[in-house]
């Protein structure tokens, strides 16, 4: 029986182009530095992740993307914009 599934949500330096190219690349990375295991099943680009004022990634806020859950609370982000152009790339890809 089969888990949750691992999402990598990657953010590239300007220089890197985003590509299926690429995500193979992280998928094998992660592969070569984990083990087949962690193994993502989507590889995300964004040009940023949702932290909150103090700068505090919430992962919470990853996890019910991933799993089209609702989002709660999202007053305490710095950009409350990035969760929108995050939804729309898993859906999307």
């Amino acid at each position: 029986m089969k888990g949750e599934a691992v999402y990598a949500y990657v953010i590239t330096e300007e220089s890197q182009e985003e590509s299926d190219a690429f995500r193979e690349e992280i998928v094998a990375a992660v592969e070569e530095a984990i083990g087949p295991i962690a193994r993502p099943e989507r590889v995300i680009f964004t040009p940023e992740l949702p932290k909150t004022r103090s700068g505090k990634i919430m992962r919470r806020l990853l996890e019910d993307i991933a799993n089209g859950d609702e989002l709660g609370n999202t007053s305490t982000l710095r950009n409350p914009d990035v969760v929108h152009d995050i939804q729309e790339k898993v859906r999307g890809d």
